[in-house]
């Protein structure tokens, strides 16, 4: 099993991005683990990622339900997720933040600022 600082769970359903974001995590040693299902969220309560990355877009599960799980448990309420979203929609960028998403971006930035997202300097959001 991989030790959970080394671990970037991700809920894309866009491959390009998948690709992007597993190359970035690579590069810095992580690797990514594709959040698929709710049953598999659950999985995480003993065993923490070290950040999640989401598509605010994503049709998988919803985006908003899946941060308020993270956030909702003790366990993971630490651990901080970065959405990236079309810097249009206004709307599910407040929502995002409202359920408690550390980070949201637009997906230019995103992309952008990947290799420092996934290494874990979010200092710089």
């Amino acid at each position: 099993m991989t030790d959970e600082k080394d671990r970037v769970a991700i809920l894309v359903d866009d491959m390009f991005f998948a690709a992007k974001i597993n190359s970035a995590a690579e590069a810095c040693g992580r690797q990514i683990e594709r959040i698929r299902s709710r049953e598999q969220l659950e999985g995480f309560v003993g065993n923490p990622p070290a950040m999640v990355i989401i598509d605010l877009n994503s049709d998988r599960l919803d985006p908003l339900e899946t941060i308020g799980f993270f956030k909702s448990r003790e366990e993971l309420s630490a651990v901080p997720i970065v959405g990236f979203v079309s810097h249009v929609l206004t709307e599910l960028i407040r929502g995002a933040q409202a359920a408690g998403c550390d980070h949201v971006l637009p997906r230019s930035a995103f992309t952008q600022m990947l290799l420092d997202i996934v290494s874990g300097n979010l200092g710089s959001l």
